[in-house]
Order: C-alpha cells, then sequence, then structure tokens
C-alpha cells in the first residue's frame, strides 16, 4: 500500500520524527490528496517550535506549500488528478454565521488549520512538512498556472494572501503608506501597494540586507536603526504632509505601535498582521485613538477569495517583481532540523523543503 512521509513534530526542544503511514485508501465527496512538490517554513511555525506559540502535540507543521493532486473525491468541479494546485490554510463549513452573514470563514465555529491540527485529529496528513496533505471537503483549492516555479508560489497561501486581505481593507484614495517591517509580509505589502496606484510605500526595518530587498518590490526604504531613524522620520512627516494615511503592522513587534500611532494623520487606519502571539501586549491610550480619530483593524489570516487573487496577482506581476528570490532553494524534508535552523537565522526571507529532487 502506498504511503506518506510525515515529520513529526512533539514540542519544544524535540527533535522531528520521522514516520510513515498509509495513504487514505478512498476520498469522500470534495476531498483532495495532494502530493506536495514544495513547502516553505512560517514564521508562525518557529514560534510553534520555540514554544513562543502553542499547539497541540504530536502535529505535522507547515501550511505554506504547493502540490499536485492524485487523489479527488467526487464533486470537486474544476479540478483534476495531475493539477499543480495550492490551497487555503484552513477548511471551513460554509454554513455558519461568520462564514456567511460575517464573510469571514477564517473564523469558522468549525474551522481546521492545516499544519495547527494533533496527528489524532483527522487523517494524519494535515502539515505541509509531509510527502502528502489530505485537504478537507470545505477547503479552497486553487489551480497554478505554469508560468509561476514553486519557489514563486510556496508562501503565496500564507503570507501574499493574508497581504492581498490587508492591502485590500485600507481606505481606497490611501496615498501614503508606512509598512512597518521588511519580511516577506512586508516585501509583498509593497509590491501590492504599488500595483494598487499608492504613491509613497515606506518600509521600515532594522536590517539593511532586508531594507536593500524593498526598492524592488516597489517600496522607499527606511533605516529604523535608532542611529539612523530620527532623520528618516523627519522625512516621512515631511513629505506625507504630516502624517501618512495608513500604518500596517507586519514586524510582530508591539513595541512599534506607538510609533505607527504617531506617525498616522488624523482619520488615518492601522492595520494590525503580524503580532499573532501572547508577547503583544500594547502601550496605548484610548485618548490617542480617540484624539486622532483613528481606524483599527486585525487581519488574521484570509478569506478563499483572497487566495484567488493572491495567484492572479502572482501571474501578473511575476515578470515585474523578484518573488523567486525570496525563497532559499530547497533543502530535503529528511534534513527538516538543518532547515529550521537556517529560518531561525533569518538571513532568508522563506526556507524551503522538498520531499525529493
Amino acid at each position: 500500500m502506498p504511503s506518506a512521509f510525515l515529520q513529526i513534530f512533539d514540542g519544544p526542544g524535540k527533535p522531528f520524527r520521522a514516520v510513515e503511514q498509509p495513504l487514505p485508501n478512498e476520498l469522500m465527496d470534495g476531498e483532495v490528496l495532494v502530493k506536495i512538490e514544495l513547502a516553505s517554513i512560517c514564521g508562525s511555525d518557529l514560534h510553534t517550535i520555540s514554544g513562543v506559540r502553542k499547539g497541540p502535540t504530536p502535529t505535522v507543521l507547515g501550511h505554506e506549500g504547493v502540490g499536485r493532486i492524485v487523489g479527488l473525491g467526487n464533486k470537486r468541479s474544476g479540478l483534476t488528478i495531475g493539477d499543480r494546485v495550492t490551497w487555503t490554510l484552513a477548511d471551513s463549513c460554509g454554513v455558519c454565521n461568520p462564514c456567511q452573514e460575517h464573510r469571514l470563514p477564517e473564523k469558522c465555529r468549525s474551522l481546521f488549520k492545516y499544519g495547527h491540527a494533533a496527528v489524532t485529529d483527522g487523517s494524519g496528513l494535515s502539515g505541509c512538512y509531509a510527502s502528502h496533505i489530505f485537504l478537507r471537503a470545505g477547503t479552497h483549492v486553487v489551480r497554478v498556472p505554469d508560468h509561476l516555479s514553486d519557489m514563486v508560489m510556496v508562501p503565496a497561501n500564507c503570507a501574499l494572501a493574508t497581504m492581498v486581505n490587508v492591502v485590500g481593507s485600507i481606505p481606497e484614495k490611501t496615498k501614503s503608506v508606512v509598512i512597518q517591517g521588511g519580511g516577506l509580509l512586508g516585501l509583498y505589502g509593497c509590491a501590492l501597494l504599488r500595483e494598487r496606484g499608492v504613491e509613497q510605500i515606506f518600509c521600515v526595518d532594522v536590517r539593511p540586507e532586508r531594507l536593500s530587498k524593498v526598492p524592488a518590490f516597489g517600496g522607499i526604504p527606511v533605516d529604523g536603526r535608532p542611529e539612523h531613524y530620527p532623520e528618516a522620520r523627519a522625512r516621512i512627516l515631511e513629505s506625507a504632509d504630516g502624517g501618512v494615511d495608513a500604518v500596517l503592522e507586519v514586524a510582530g513587534v508591539a513595541a512599534l505601535v506607538p510609533e505607527g500611532v504617531q506617525l498616522l494623520r488624523a482619520g488615518g487606519f492601522y492595520g494590525f498582521v503580524g503580532m499573532v502571539h501572547p508577547n503583544s501586549a500594547l502601550t496605548l491610550t484610548g485618548e490617542q485613538v480617540i484624539r486622532k480619530c483613528l481606524t483599527i483593524r486585525g487581519f488574521h489570516n484570509y478569506s478563499p477569495w483572497h487566495l484567488d487573487q493572491a495567484v492572479q496577482f502572482l501571474s501578473d506581476t511575476v515578470a515585474k517583481y523578484p518573488y523567486e528570490s525570496l525563497v532559499r532553494p530547497p533543502l530535503p524534508l529528511s534534513c527538516l532540523e538543518e532547515a529550521v535552523k537556517l529560518a531561525q537565522t533569518q538571513e532568508w526571507f522563506r526556507v524551503s523543503v522538498r520531499t525529493e529532487f
């Protein structure tokens, strides 16, 4: 019987455990079995591995991936065996109030998140650090155009789709934006905002090697190191006529929020994206928000239609922006421990793993 290769995570401080398990014999209506061609290590995975973020164990981590369909249940129109695909990082029911009334399927009452579930919850093939992943019937699956390489596509179903959600929610007449964080979310944000026609896109980070990538994605690099930032800050405020229209926090650092509030004009928009961990208590008063008439909104993941838009965005702009340079060439999945250590150095925006070469 064909089997799948999995890397099991048993908890912080414990090594990954390589196991094999049989593939499903049959698939029910709407279910899809995908052979993973490439997976990448997201920052949230690193938080789980380090213990900053709590999750059930044992588990198969990983939710960023691209692969080919090798098994398909009935009632999946538009898909065939052999299709190259990506998928939403969560499965939703489509009928509860969050799914239907609130248009927030990412907050479905019966949500199942890939890469965050115990191996005992369902098939066990629920994460991307494996040779195969079993997609439930409520998971949105998107075909990938042939001209988009695995390296371009692999983070799309997390980082890019999330930023599509974020950028699509900022006020329509936004002309100036500060992005706090020059990681993958920040660079995707620069490209999305540039294509939207935003005139001034300032991307702040403290790492020069990250800032060096910002112009290629349509942004203006801003050195956030203490010895350089005051002068850069003054230029932002001068060019934005005293305050920017929007600030997007994608660094996951709560200490940046007071500065973000200061950079906003009256009536500005603040999007919280990166602080998805417990170490995110804010130093912020209601008075600061009220007196500036600010709108603050949190973004956690995305809806299925955002993934459709993300794939289309890559298809339309792949010749314009160097997406492939953001992902390190893959290591074998059997070397996942080494890949995690490389990801923890933050030398690359994403480190990828492949089951076979």
